[in-house]
Parts: C-alpha cells; sequence; structure tokens
C-alpha cells in the first residue's frame, strides 16, 4: 500500500468542533464532518456531518461558532448515536485533518472503538512546504484562494464549522503537493511529510505504517 499512489488509499477528511481543550477528561464533540477522497477528490455526495448533543449546556467560548449553541444541540443526536457511521466510514481509513492529532485524540477519547489506519497532518505537511508554524487553516485557505472553491461545495457552510472546514482541509491537502513535490506522491512518501508523530492511541499496527 505504502508504495502506491496517495490517491489509490482510503482517506476521509475530518474535523471536529468541540468544547474545548481545558475540559480535559469532559471535554465533547459538538459537531463532526467526514468527507472521503476518492481519487484524491473530495466526494462531498458521500459526505457526513452532524451536530452532537453533549448532554449539558454549552458555554459560550469564542471558538465556538455562534451556530452551535444550546438551542440546536437540544434536537442533535447524542454521541453513542452517531458512532456506528463513524466506525463503518473510519474504520481501516487513514484520517486528513488540519492539526488532526487535536481532532484524533477527542475522537478517540469519545468513541474507542473507531479504528482508523493512521493519520495524515496538512498543519505539518504546510510547515514542511514552507509555511510557517501559525499555519491556520484560514490563512492557507486565503493564501491559495480556495474560499469560493470550499464554499460551492458547502454553500450553506462558514469557517470553523465541521463540514467547511474538512472541505478546506480536503483542498488544501492537493495544493500543498505542489509545493511538495513535482509529481504525485506515493502514499508513504505522504506520510513520511505529513504524519503526525507517534500517537499510542492510534494501534501498534497503524503506527508501523505511518512513521
Amino acid at each position: 500500500m505504502l508504495d502506491r499512489p496517495w490517491t489509490a488509499a482510503p482517506l476521509v477528511v475530518v474535523d471536529l468542533e468541540g468544547t474545548g481543550a481545558q475540559d480535559r477528561e469532559h471535554e465533547a464533540i459538538l459537531e463532526i464532518a467526514l468527507i472521503p477522497l476518492s481519487g484524491g477528490r473530495l466526494d462531498m455526495s458521500t459526505a457526513f456531518t452532524s451536530l452532537i448533543n453533549p448532554g449539558r449546556p454549552v458555554p459560550r467560548r469564542p471558538w465556538i461558532s455562534p451556530g452551535i449553541n444550546d438551542a440546536v444541540l437540544r434536537n442533535a443526536p447524542a454521541s453513542f448515536e452517531v458512532e456506528p457511521e463513524l466506525v463503518t466510514r473510519l474504520g481501516g481509513a487513514w484520517l486528513v485533518g488540519h492539526n488532526v492529532g487535536v481532532d484524533w485524540r477527542l475522537l478517540h477519547r469519545r468513541h474507542p472503538s473507531v479504528g482508523p489506519a493512521g493519520l495524515i497532518d496538512t498543519l505539518r505537511l504546510a510547515r514542511r512546504s514552507g509555511h510557517g508554524r501559525r499555519a491556520s487553516l484560514i490563512s492557507l485557505v486565503d493564501e491559495y484562494s480556495l474560499r469560493d472553491d470550499v464554499d460551492r461545495r458547502v454553500p450553506a457552510g462558514r469557517p470553523h464549522r465541521a463540514l467547511w472546514d474538512a472541505a478546506a482541509t480536503g483542498l488544501l491537502l492537493a495544493k500543498l503537493f505542489a509545493g511538495h513535490w513535482n509529481k504525485e506522491p506515493t502514499l508513504g512518501e505522504l506520510l513520511a511529510a505529513g504524519g503526525p508523530p507517534s500517537d499510542p492511541a492510534v494501534s501498534d499496527g497503524a503506527q508501523e505504517q505511518l512513521w
């Protein structure tokens, strides 16, 4: 698998919106989006996104989108209700995300039965492609003029909502290749450049392939 083109691998872009790391073991997922990459392109027709009811009031915090509040979360499914979908869609897939380690730690804490093959971090890939340490998703979207492309794919979305950010990350991944390779990389080359440091939450077998 590692010597095959990255476009042949089962990749899924993931983005989570949560209550924040300051909640420690009580941190909750408020929204999740998953978009498969088919041949390296976003497959919006099979994307999955859902708000998640944390079962408790959510305080207003600057990083939580104004569209995610107690009123809309009250009617959202609970975490256990979306878990079968996550297990099916993410099992054996490579998770792509911007600073994906943050998303994975929360996802693994709340849904330990989800078993991906490993992680690919567009933030790490951006830094290795010459971008600064403050390479936020929004700044890279604007640098590569991707905002209109994201809006076309998620017309009712906005930055800092899970589906919009996931679509932005998937489009960014392909753009970053041009600054790092002069040809389509293999999965192994992509992992070498964009795989995060070893994470004990990922299975031993996945770590051996990733790092």
